[in-house]
């Protein structure tokens, strides 16, 4: 975790099921990240519930497409 502060300063998007074991180490990331960040939390899901099913997929896709538009997208 020693080195999550050289990310910054490009956004970091960190998306996790409520209910995965590992979340734990995503809060850490989280809180040490220096740049834009946002942690996103999918209700009921687990860390591989992300991986292939679509309940929790598609609201992962909406967040995706939110942050990459906002901190990804082209300028005028």
């Amino acid at each position: 975790f020693f080195a999550v502060p050289l990310i910054g300063p490009r956004p970091l998007l960190q998306i996790i099921g409520s209910r995965a074991v590992t979340s734990w180490m995503a809060v850490d990331v989280h809180q040490r990240a220096t740049g834009p960040k946002e942690l996103h939390r999918i209700h009921g899901a687990t860390h591989v519930d992300l991986y292939d099913k679509k309940q929790y997929i598609d609201p992962a896709i909406d967040k995706l497409t939110d942050f990459y538009t906002t901190h990804l997208g082209a300028t005028n």
